[in-house]
């Protein structure tokens, strides 16, 4: 229980108390414990009974006392911060990534930096040099400029998303072949003869790397012409839509796209039924992530989900187990699943199907 005496004494010293800054000896009193309890439940070191825990938090709430952050991190030689370094968060893959790593590391007591490198390499090393300026204990790299020369020096824990960084970085990705795999097939097994894939051509775009060459094995095992267009990451929408206006100009008889990312698919979607393309009778579409702001503003795209939540959870753990100094797999790959919503016929249908169970 609370020393009400000893609230009263503190609270009669009101004013003072505004003036000067609180300090452990006043938690203490309050709570009725010593400093180094104190310390102990701040810094969430040695065991303590639940009681004495809530006894020196209602403590500091009373008093509003607030841990002195610079402090702890002398003391503790750590910063208790993170850094979050992606290519862009208005793509809706990497803003629903940013938002469940951010959720994860706070679920962990971290606090997190995120830093959006809008596609440019200077910017992504600039952040860089300032995440570790300010003494991160660890980074998530989900950008693409993996060829940067800190990341060879970088002397400290990371974590990689779908990126190939290091030899001993740990990477965590879904499984990009085996999604492309299963996009290229529903087309074929759908009757689809002229399937173009569409991804972006950064050479450190290791995931969409992985769906190209899946596509090309799957469509040569099919002895089907296997056509690819493709943009860089960072292309500008009117320059993206133009390039897949040419797309339909130049392959009129097009009846299936393989899209690597959903943004383009509901872009090419939008485009061929301007058109006057029947999707699916015509054209059959998927796309690839399966985000939730693509899949509530385009609910009818088929398309590959990838565990973007699984994904967060995972890269978090490893980048806490790494931190602790404990081993770690190098590289973690995770199932994805087909949603063949309604894009895509139905499977023995030559008519526009809806299907929007996932298939495994």
């Amino acid at each position: 229980m609370i020393n009400h005496v000893i609230i009263k004494k503190i609270l009669h010293k009101g004013r003072n108390l505004i003036m000067k800054k609180l300090k452990l000896e006043d938690v203490a009193a309050l709570a009725g414990v010593s400093k180094t309890t104190v310390s102990r439940v701040i810094n969430r070191r040695g065991s303590l009974s639940q009681k004495t825990i809530d006894k020196v938090e209602a403590a500091m709430a009373q008093l509003n006392y607030h841990p002195n952050v610079i402090a702890q991190q002398l003391h503790t030689q750590r910063t208790n911060l993170i850094g979050i370094l992606v290519p862009s968060v208005a793509n809706p893959f990497f803003g629903e990534l940013t938002m469940y790593l951010e959720d994860a590391l706070f679920q962990r007591g971290y606090k997190v930096l995120i830093s959006d490198a809008l596609n440019q390499t200077a910017k992504e090393e600039r952040y860089l040099s300032q995440l570790m300026g300010h003494q991160v204990d660890g980074l998530i790299i989900a950008t693409h400029n993996n060829k940067l020369e800190e990341y060879q020096h970088a002397n400290l824990p990371i974590v990689a998303i779908d990126r190939f960084l290091r030899a001993d970085i740990p990477v965590v990705a879904s499984d990009n072949y085996a999604g492309a795999k299963l996009a290229t097939e529903a087309l074929i097994q759908r009757g689809c003869q002229h399937i173009i894939h569409t991804y972006t051509t950064n050479p450190s775009n290791w995931h969409d790397n992985q769906r190209e060459k899946a596509f090309q094995a799957v469509m040569a095992d099919h002895h089907l012409p296997a056509i690819t267009y493709t943009t860089a990451f960072d292309c500008p929408p009117a320059e993206r839509t133009a390039r897949f206006e040419r797309l339909f100009d130049e392959h009129p008889a097009v009846d299936g796209i393989f899209a690597s990312n959903d943004l383009d698919a509901a872009r090419l979607l939008s485009l061929a039924r301007a058109r006057g393309y029947r999707v699916p009778a015509d054209l059959q579409i998927i796309g690839y992530d399966g985000a939730q702001a693509t899949q509530e503003l385009v609910p009818e795209l088929a398309t590959i989900i990838q565990p973007i939540e699984q994904m967060a959870t995972y890269a978090v753990k490893l980048l806490a187990d790494r931190m602790a100094g404990e081993f770690t797999p190098t590289s973690t790959v995770l199932p994805v699943n087909l949603k063949t919503g309604q894009t895509l016929k139905t499977l023995g249908s030559s008519s526009t199907g809806t299907d929007e169970l996932l298939e495994e």
